[in-house]
């Protein structure tokens, strides 16, 4: 008889027993009841579910396994998108660092240009001549895979819609230091007032020539030189229209972008084109030693008879018959007064003209106009300063562009502004009244834009060099880049469009 036997044998058929009740509390076991809970089917491999698993009944299957679908799916979802993301973000890093590094590239390009101009205006600026495009290249010239070009003027003035390439001639423009209100005033757009301001600005007694207010403004005249033409931003009364003019970007042509304020077609140009603080001629040779001083004979005779031999009596003679020279009671201050004076023609005034002065007690020469490189507007303005009429000055102006293009090789001295205008122009004797010309220079600016590889990274930077002591230097760097795109459109099509490439960082 086994266990339960004796348990129905003793009346407990139905009894429970109090200790398996307990065990299966303190386990946590549900008893089933075989009354309502029959026993499970077996699997398919011979074992029976545990105690009460439910099969799920058929028509919930396919919602549960739906859901569990829509969940796949959209983890699928996360995981794709965090992956775009990463992939976006790693596109941009990448062309990020190809712009930093065609940025560099560009920079150093700067720097190697100007190294380079430096080279040229040791090489080729010798006793104050301005290197020609003919003797440099000045475009789309290589430094490893990126290039930089040299924005510069058009000397005839000729119209353009894409920028010139060149170097800047200092002395082809106004020096704010010591040019005068009336020559100022006459320079395109030009006001009088601003034209005082600036003569208000740079005046040293310190009260100033105008007395103009500058208290509104939080700050104080100067009374001092200018330093640089950006200063002309400080000056009372100045606005972007005077300063700038339609070329917002200062390349020197009217861009797409820029508006022809005058209705012209043309860039009008603002003062920033048209002065400069930096034109200084030495007035001794490159070696040091002394020029030779033409109101002293002992000096004028031997140079005379060593570079023009037998002329050289007929000269002295003449300077004597016209009060000047050995024996003459005249003293010449400038050099085209000389010249006019000496009865010499321009081949044999070039002959002296970088071996003479009219005094050796001045070791520069500040603000002269080289004649060889001023363009109508600075040459208009002079004249006009001078007392001429509007028509006489722009006429005398132009027909100076004109012969210096057809005889670029008898501009060594200031003696073909007689050639080109006669005796008796009123410009040339109003010229030989005072020291305002030249044909030499000695300050150049290089206003150097570059691309990078594929046509990314553009830079410009404006250097400012000095060859008046010898050895150039440089006296001033602007970066430019703010400005915008400054090289034309056939430059960005060459070099930006065909390239893929971008114009900015």
């Amino acid at each position: 008889m086994n266990f339960f036997g004796v348990f129905n044998k003793m009346g407990l058929r139905n009894h429970k027993p109090f200790g398996a009740r307990v065990r299966c509390r303190e386990i946590g076991i549900r008893r089933r009841n075989p009354a309502s809970s029959p026993r499970q089917p077996r699997t398919a491999d011979g074992r029976r579910p545990p105690n009460g698993y439910r099969r799920p009944a058929k028509g919930n299957q396919g919602s549960e396994r739906g859901s569990v679908l829509v969940i796949v799916m959209l983890v699928a979802f996360g995981m794709v998108s965090i992956a775009l993301y990463f992939a976006h973000s790693m596109s941009f890093e990448l062309r990020a660092s190809d712009n930093r590094a065609s940025g560099l590239a560009t920079g150093q390009a700067i720097e190697g240009a100007a190294r380079y101009v430096a080279y040229i205006l040791a090489n080729y600026a010798t006793n104050g001549v301005m290197p020609t495009n003919d003797e440099f290249e000045c475009a789309a010239v290589p430094v490893g895979n990126a290039h930089f070009w040299i924005i510069g003027r058009d000397p005839s003035g000729a119209p353009s819609s894409e920028p010139y390439f060149g170097l800047i001639d200092e002395a082809s423009k106004l020096n704010l230091n010591t040019a005068d209100t009336n020559v100022l005033s006459y320079l395109p757009d030009m006001t009088t007032d601003f034209a005082e301001a600036i003569a208000d600005w740079r005046d040293t007694n310190g009260l100033g020539l105008y007395s103009m207010n500058y208290a509104p403004l939080g700050y104080q005249d100067k009374n001092a030189p200018f330093e640089t033409v950006d200063e002309l931003r400080l000056v009372y009364g100045a606005t972007m229209d005077l300063l700038v003019g339609d070329d917002l970007n200062r390349n020197g042509v009217l861009d797409a972008n820029e508006q022809d304020l005058n209705g012209t077609g043309q860039v009008d140009s603002g003062l920033f084109d048209y002065t400069t603080v930096y034109s200084r001629e030495p007035n001794f040779h490159h070696d040091g030693s002394s020029l030779t001083n033409v109101n002293d004979p002992a000096e004028l005779r031997p140079l005379l008879e060593a570079r023009l031999d037998s002329r050289a009596s007929q000269i002295l003679n003449q300077l004597q018959a016209r009060g000047g020279g050995p024996g003459g009671g005249t003293t010449y201050s400038n050099l085209l007064q000389f010249y006019l004076a000496s009865g010499m023609n321009s081949t044999e005034f070039g002959e002296i003209i970088d071996d003479v002065t009219c005094a050796t007690n001045v070791a520069y020469y500040y603000g002269r106009v080289n004649i060889n490189t001023a363009g109508v507007p600075v040459l208009t303005a002079l004249f006009m300063g001078l007392g001429m009429d509007q028509s006489t000055a722009q006429t005398a102006a132009q027909q100076m562009i004109t012969y210096r293009e057809q005889n670029p090789d008898n501009l060594a001295s200031i003696a073909w502004i007689v050639d080109a205008l006669g005796n008796t122009s009123p410009v040339v004797q109003a010229l030989a009244r005072g020291d305002y010309i030249t044909t030499r220079s000695f300050q150049f600016t290089a206003d150097i834009a570059a691309v990078g590889p594929y046509g990314r990274g553009y830079r410009r930077v404006k250097f400012i060099f000095d060859t008046s002591d010898g050895a150039p230097k440089i006296i001033y760097r602007q970066d430019l880049s703010r400005l915008g795109w400054a090289l034309g459109e056939k430059v960005r099509e060459t070099w930006v469009a065909k390239t893929g490439g971008l114009t900015t960082e």
